[in-house]
């Protein structure tokens, strides 16, 4: 049955059954395949996609920004889904010249709802779909905090770097009532120690990654800014849009209590 779809930058695509043969260039969407359709529609993954964990059969294509054309071109995929800022435009406008290919757009929370909604479509898995939307709003819905936490979420070291206001992550933040004291400024701006210690946040939160923040990095910032509290957080809570969040109830709880100990 031919079908009609929308990608999130508004291109469309005619597909002629439901995709059985998926490659995927985007972690969290990886994860979000398997769950919503079955991991045994995948074909092809980039080395980062290490989420489920039996994930390791499927063929790793290269990393996000170094996609091997050839080895896709190999499995003869029938769907490749590629992001708008995680993939090289010039090598997923190459594979658009042969194959269908979805691309997402996620910038904030909702764009993250929206994008299960389109692929639960997609993959025909609409209950699916709203079964793991529904789990997100419940998971995020423990946070009880009523007074905005003033915080700068660290993305990078030397030099570092953090996240501005129009950013996924800077949505996440918002969804638990934290206020990213940097949300004035674009993407990923580079900041100075003496702009963390001036400012207002109460938190310096170390992300996981895409830097691999360590317990030694929350000691050697404690050091350098006195009155500050730093944290470690898990960069896949706040960075991967998908299904994700519903595996990290325990890790969100465990959060809550660091914030709301002060």
């Amino acid at each position: 049955m031919i079908s009609i779809v929308t990608d999130q930058i508004d291109r469309t695509i005619v597909l002629e059954n439901v995709p059985t043969t998926v490659v995927s260039l985007v972690p969290s969407i990886t994860e979000l395949i398997c769950d919503l359709a079955g991991i045994e529609v995948l074909v092809g993954r980039t080395k980062f996609c290490i989420h489920p964990e039996n994930i390791k059969p499927i063929e790793i294509i290269g990393g996000t920004k170094t996609i091997n054309i050839e080895k896709i071109k190999s499995l003869k995929p029938d769907l490749i889904i590629a992001n708008k800022e995680e993939n090289i435009k010039a090598q997923v406008e190459e594979l658009m010249n042969d194959y269908s290919v979805w691309v997402s757009d996620v910038e904030d929370f909702e764009d993250g709802i929206d994008l299960i909604r389109r692929l639960a479509s997609l993959f025909d898995k609409k209950e699916r779909g709203d079964s793991i939307i529904k789990n997100i709003h419940s998971t995020l819905n423990v946070f009880n905090n009523n007074n905005k936490v003033p915080v700068a979420y660290m993305i990078w070291k030397e030099p570092y770097m953090t996240v501005g206001g129009d950013t996924y992550i800077n949505s996440m933040l918002s969804q638990l009532n934290l206020e990213n004291i940097f949300k004035n400024k674009l993407r990923y701006p580079k900041v100075e120690l003496w702009e963390l210690k001036n400012s207002k946040a109460e938190f310096i939160l170390l992300s996981s990654e895409p830097y691999p923040f360590k317990e030694k990095h929350v000691k050697e910032l404690e050091s350098q800014l006195i009155g500050k509290k730093v944290l470690l957080v898990d960069g896949e809570f706040f960075s991967w849009y998908g299904s994700r969040i519903t595996k990290k109830q325990s890790y969100l709880q465990t959060f809550i209590n660091h914030i709301q100990k002060k």
